[in-house]
């Protein structure tokens, strides 16, 4: 059974796609069956534009998720520190 639970977020940020460039205003994260993904279950994230357009989506494993996670983390962390 999908439970369709989406958490969203507005957000700043550009995403690239097939016509190139564009701003992205949120992102709509979930955890359900993925579309592509040969997984069980899979963390979905959909960035969108404004007129809540699909720019990038991205489905991954739960391991790989807790992973990214930690990544932008540590990412934020130094860049943060070393730029002031």
């Amino acid at each position: 059974m999908c439970s369709y639970i989406t958490e969203k977020t507005a957000i700043t940020g550009s995403a690239k796609g097939a016509d190139g460039w564009s701003s992205v205003t949120s992102a709509h994260v979930y955890f359900d069956h993925p579309y592509h993904a040969t997984l069980d279950h899979a963390l979905s994230i959909d960035f969108l534009t404004g007129d809540e357009q699909r720019k990038v989506a991205v489905e991954m494993s739960a391991e790989s998720a807790r992973a990214l996670v930690a990544k932008i983390l540590a990412a934020l962390e130094s860049g943060e520190h070393a730029h002031g």
